[in-house]
């Protein structure tokens, strides 16, 4: 069985684009297809200030794993691309977020998808909506391109 699963990449340590590229080829190998994905965009950090700007991209899996063994896949890739999780919204070599899988809605204290905080950042919609801006949010009902322009968060998000 496939599914349309979407994730954000991002990342604020080291070489960026090179983390970025990283997982996306770690995701192909164990998660599926990447089918699509955004251009490069660089943020001012969210949730903390004070660290150096973030470079996010959204992606669109086709892939196998429930999502529950995808949660467990992007933290191993986390893992082993030197991820560590000292400071909440700290910096970061790699961060993956699942956004969206197919429409389904899930609450569990380990996963919540579709992302809770995602319509509120602008960061994550104006690269999902270069790719999926079509998709509606299973819960608002609403596109992602009408939540990009309903979007309350005015942080500076630039396309490279």
């Amino acid at each position: 069985m496939t599914h349309d699963i979407f994730l954000l990449l991002g990342t604020n340590l080291g070489d960026r684009a090179g983390y970025l590229a990283a997982a996306r080829t770690a995701l192909a190998a164990r998660a599926g297809h990447v089918v699509n994905a955004s251009a490069l965009y660089e943020t001012e950090a969210w949730g903390r200030t004070g660290q150096p700007a973030f470079l996010n991209q959204a992606i669109a899996l086709s892939s196998a794993p429930e999502a529950q063994t995808l949660l467990k896949i992007i933290l191993e890739i986390e893992l082993s691309l030197g991820r560590e999780r000292r400071e909440h919204w700290g910096p970061r070599v790699i961060d993956i977020d699942l956004l969206l899988y197919n429409d389904l809605i899930i609450d569990t204290p380990s996963l919540q998808v579709p992302h809770p905080r995602m319509p509120v950042r602008r960061f994550a919609l104006m690269p999902l909506a270069e790719i999926a801006g079509d998709v509606v949010h299973p819960v608002l009902h609403k596109t992602i391109s009408e939540l990009l322009t309903e979007c309350p968060d005015q942080l500076a998000v630039k396309k490279l």
